[in-house]
């Protein structure tokens, strides 16, 4: 029911497929469980710190990998847009947020 089969389904179903089906709700189950343990555990840690102690976050952010061909590629790009027209969009990020732009010193 959970995973949207009708019974015509999953009689179809080889026995193969019925233990792959039966292993990915095994892992969903435990990955469920273990964030509910992870998550109880820090609340109650937050609870019960000291005070002047800074709260720990549940979720600790990932930095996204990329590609050197992938980083390049990109740095080439922004390269280009430059040449061609210019950095005044810089300038027009800086106005749009009220902030002067430093010119650099050569």
């Amino acid at each position: 029911m959970q995973f949207g089969y009708t019974k015509a389904d999953y009689d179809a179903l080889t026995g193969t497929e019925k233990a792959f089906i039966l292993k990915a709700y095994e892992d969903k189950v435990v990955s469920d469980s273990t964030m509910l343990a992870s998550a109880v555990l820090n609340a109650v840690s937050n609870a019960f710190r000291k005070k002047g102690k800074p709260f720990q976050k549940l979720w600790k952010k990932k930095p996204k990998h990329t590609s050197k061909e992938q980083q390049q590629t990109t740095i080439s790009g922004v390269l280009a847009a430059d040449a061609k027209q210019g950095t005044a969009w810089i300038d027009a990020i800086y106005a749009a947020n009220g902030r002067k732009r430093r010119k650099k010193v050569e």
